[in-house]
C-alpha cells in the first residue's frame, strides 16, 4: 500500500508523539508513585496521544497537502489587486488594528476614573490611532468612519457622540468584513 507524503508525514509525527507520551507518562508516573504508576501513566499518555492524533489526521492531511496548480487557459491573466481591496485578509487585519488603538485612545480620552489615564498616555495613544488610521491598506468606507470616530474623540466635549462615533466605526470594519 502506497501513502501519500501527507499521510506519511502524519504517521511520523504520530508515532513522535506517542512514543514522547509514553516516555513522558513512564517518568511522571514513576517519579510520583513507583513502577506501577509509572506503567499506567505511560499507557494513558500513549492512548491520549495516539488518539488525539487519529482524530486530527483528516485537518493534519488538509493542512499538509499541497495546493493544487492552476489549470492553463488561453484567457489572460486577471488584473493584480491592490492590498487595500482585501486581499488576503490583510485589509480586514488592518481595519481590526483601527478598530483597537481608536477605541483605546477612546478610553484614554474618558477615563472611568478623574486621574485614571496621564497627558502623556493620552498623547501615545492619540499618536497610535493617527497613525493606524493613516495606513494605505485602510478600505475606504473605514478610513472615512475613522476620522470621524477620531474627531469626536479630539473633541472631547461629550462622551455620547464618541460613543456613536465609535459604534459606527465597529460596524463599518464588521460590514467590510462581511462584505468579503
Amino acid at each position: 500500500m502506497r501513502y501519500s507524503p501527507a499521510a506519511r508525514i502524519h504517521l511520523m509525527i504520530t508515532f513522535v508523539l506517542v512514543m514522547c507520551g509514553v516516555a513522558g507518562g513512564a517518568c511522571l508516573g514513576w517519579l510520583l508513585g513507583g513502577r506501577v504508576t509509572g506503567v499506567l501513566a505511560a499507557v494513558a499518555a500513549g492512548l491520549g496521544a495516539g488518539i488525539g492524533s487519529f482524530l486530527s489526521r483528516r485537518h493534519v492531511a488538509d493542512f499538509l497537502r499541497p495546493a493544487p496548480a492552476p489549470a492553463p487557459t488561453s484567457a489572460p491573466a486577471p488584473a493584480p489587486v491592490a492590498l487595500s481591496d482585501g486581499v488576503g485578509g490583510y485589509a480586514e487585519g488592518v481595519a481590526d488594528a483601527v478598530l483597537v488603538s481608536v477605541a483605546t485612545y477612546q478610553a484614554a480620552a474618558f477615563p472611568l476614573t478623574a486621574f485614571g489615564v496621564s497627558e502623556e498616555e493620552r498623547d501615545a495613544r492619540r499618536g497610535v490611532a493617527y497613525r493606524v488610521c493613516a495606513h494605505e491598506g485602510l478600505p475606504q468606507s473605514v478610513r472615512v468612519s475613522a476620522a470621524a470616530a477620531l474627531e469626536a474623540v479630539d473633541q472631547g466635549a461629550d462622551a455620547g457622540h464618541a460613543h456613536a462615533a465609535m459604534k459606527a466605526l465597529s460596524l463599518a470594519v464588521y460590514d467590510h468584513r462581511a462584505a468579503r
